[in-house]
């Protein structure tokens, strides 16, 4: 996980997410560095635009539980689920299906 956190941090900072600097930002947390998954990972991102799928990753909200005795379990009331779109073309989802795989 620590690679992809590395990846997202350098993306973040506008810097190229290469092998080199995916390892020297896994150094500095003081991480052991796995060049085998560095690589996996710099060839899994090479065709995913990370922008996009920031956009189009799911985002959990936890609803907050009802206090006992509170308004909202006393009227009942539910939490509402909303489902992402899903306009995510094939080769982006077997990309990110890939890369998952790799972190199982």
């Amino acid at each position: 996980m620590e690679y992809v956190y590395a990846a997202l941090l350098l993306h973040k900072l506008q810097k190229d997410v290469n092998e080199e600097n995916i390892s020297s930002v896994v150094k500095a947390s003081g991480a052991e560095v796995n060049d085998a998954q560095v690589k996996a990972l710099v060839a899994a991102l090479a065709d995913v635009n990370i922008e996009d799928a920031i956009k189009a990753a799911p985002v959990a909200v936890a609803a907050a539980a009802p206090a006992a005795g509170g308004a909202d379990a006393a009227a009942g009331g539910e939490a509402k689920k909303e489902e992402a779109p899903k306009e995510e073309g094939k080769t982006e989802e077997a990309a990110m299906e890939g890369l998952s795989s790799l972190f199982g």
